[in-house]
């Protein structure tokens, strides 16, 4: 994201990535009514049907996606360093116990920083050259605190446009791809004031115009924070309001899954 905040970002993801992989288990930690049957899908009663055998799954975005994930391995599906330490790791870990298919591919290719646009840029390299037959995509918080920081110009229109080509360059390249669209989401701490809004709400409803229109699955996750944060604090979930806590990861993945094992 910001520049200046690299290093505390770093100094976050490296003290959660040794404890993340327990949180998949700690179902006690969050109290929302979709834990426990993630927690039963999780113990291989049910799988997804979204999700075919030997299927190859990205997960692309930003910092929140990259999550601190070790680049030089990251061409090796299901590597535990090449996923990071945040929500895009539970993800994996829950579908790979999940399906129980040894052949089922999972990567992460988030890049801290990036914005629509940037995705676009390294698509052939970091999507299509995968082959991926599902595509989820979080992207968009970038797109409003670098204009807020001076270093980018965008707008909600131009957010949009962007993200609708993306998904149409995906699914000419990609013909029969499965597309999530994730929700960006802020909670109301750290970095986040009230220059965010009411803009970020455009940007909200912006991605859940595009999954509309593209028929994907939408995840959302600004609801199921705003939710949260009615009896828990919204640093508890995002230290800064941005990049999720261990909690918030945890809260974000049993959402992905709940969402997506209902298509």
């Amino acid at each position: 994201m910001t520049n200046h905040s690299t290093t505390t970002r770093r100094d976050f993801l490296g003290k959660t990535a040794a404890t993340t992989a327990a949180a998949l288990t700690a179902s006690t930690v969050l109290g929302t009514a979709g834990c426990s049957s993630t927690m039963k899908r999780l113990s291989g009663s049910a799988q997804l049907d979204f999700i075919g055998p030997g299927d190859v799954v990205l997960l692309q975005g930003d910092s929140i996606t990259d999550a601190g994930r070790n680049r030089r391995n990251e061409d090796k599906a299901n590597d535990r360093g090449a996923l990071g330490s945040g929500y895009a790791f539970l993800i994996a870990a829950g579908l790979l116990a999940m399906q129980r298919d040894p052949e089922l591919k999972i990567y992460n290719r988030g890049i801290s920083g990036h914005k629509v646009f940037q995705l676009a840029d390294r698509w052939d390299k970091d999507c299509l050259a995968l082959k991926p037959n599902v595509v989820s995509i979080l992207i968009g918080v970038n797109d409003i605190w670098h204009k807020l920081d001076g270093r980018y110009d965008g707008t909600i229109e131009i957010y949009e446009r962007d993200y609708r080509a993306l998904l149409e360059r995906t699914r000419r390249e990609l013909p029969g791809v499965k597309l999530v669209v994730c929700e960006p989401f802020v909670l109301r701490c750290g970095a986040v004031n009230d220059k965010w809004f009411p803009d970020f709400d455009g940007y909200r409803a912006s991605a859940r115009k595009v999954a509309s229109a593209f028929d994907a699955v939408f995840v959302p996750f600004q609801a199921m924070f705003d939710e949260a944060t009615k009896d828990t604090p919204p640093a508890y979930w995002a230290a800064d309001g941005v990049h999720p806590t261990m909690a918030g990861a945890q809260l974000m993945a049993q959402t992905w899954l709940d969402v997506v094992s209902k298509v």
